[in-house]
């Protein structure tokens, strides 16, 4: 006699934040008991600063997605829980946008392509043609939208138009060399990746690591941050530096800092896809 087949599962992803109190654990583990789920990963933090309490919970269930969120209605209620129940594993539809350098852009193209890093990418947006050649490479569709003074509010508005219509969930700056409008920063909160070369904070403007260079620093490095209005000043998703020292040419500083910025982009859009950042006012939760 055949043994009873087994349901097949499905694999959700939990994440929720909400004022620090006892009981949010058991109530949550015993909420998804009940929808007789299997608890593959648990991670929490409490912020005794501001008594937020953040938590990420990864499942396997026969039950379906919306079920699922039934069960979870209630705890969700009595602790007035700032929740999202995601789908394991499904790609973040993510648009990104470049303007020249390639090595960020590249990086993600060939780790999405790879299967390592789980996004789908729609579109690519550009405000030059530089990158066309690329797109078409990984068959990617190509939009060019440039930019001026005059035409920022209209190219701004052509982007948000690309976001709804390709029902993109994450925008990737990157080294998109154009500023965001304060307006396009609030109606993206929490969905917009910069890269951007902070580990020089005194190097601002054109060509930093020339400047680094010619100030003999020691270290140099790249932070992945949301973007909001306050320019580079969003949340910090992820952070990397490496030493450099005085035998180094201009060119070989680039050339390293170029492949920090590319490593470092991808570990915080990985991160992100995984539902694995939290965001903590102006800080972030990352569950590695």
């Amino acid at each position: 006699m055949n043994a009873p087949t087994a349901p097949a599962c499905d694999g959700f992803v939990l994440t929720l934040s909400c004022a620090d109190q006892p009981g949010i654990v058991h109530a949550v583990a015993g909420a998804l008991l009940e929808a007789r789920c299997n608890i593959i990963d648990s991670q929490q933090y409490g912020n005794p600063d501001t008594g937020t309490f953040f938590m990420r919970v990864a499942v396997e269930t026969a039950m379906t997605f919306t079920l699922l969120r039934e069960h979870l209605d209630a705890v969700a209620a009595e602790f007035e829980l700032n929740w999202q129940l995601h789908r394991a594993g499904a790609p973040v539809r993510t648009l990104i946008l470049a303007s020249k350098a390639a090595h960020c852009i590249n990086d993600l193209l060939f780790l999405q392509r790879s299967g390592t890093l789980p996004i789908e990418i729609p579109a690519i947006v550009s405000n030059h043609r530089d990158l066309e050649p690329l797109a078409q490479f990984y068959s990617i569709p190509f939009y060019y939208i440039p930019v001026t003074l005059e035409t920022k509010a209209q190219a701004e508005a052509a982007l948000m138009e690309l976001v709804e219509a390709l029902d993109v969930e994450l925008v990737v700056l990157a080294r998109y060399m154009q500023v965001l409008s304060d307006e396009l920063c609030k109606s993206l909160p929490g969905r917009v990746i910069n890269i951007h070369h902070s580990f020089l904070p005194s190097f601002k403007g054109a060509k930093p690591y020339h400047q680094a260079h010619a100030r003999g620093v020691k270290i140099i490095g790249a932070t992945a941050h949301y973007v909001t209005a306050a320019l580079d000043e969003g949340p910090i998703i992820e952070q990397e530096v490496i030493r450099v020292d005085h035998g180094h040419s201009v060119e070989k500083f680039v050339a390293m800092g170029r492949a920090v910025e590319a490593r470092t982009l991808a570990q915080a859009v990985q991160w992100h896809a995984e539902h694995r950042v939290l965001l903590d006012g102006t800080r972030t939760v990352v569950f590695d």
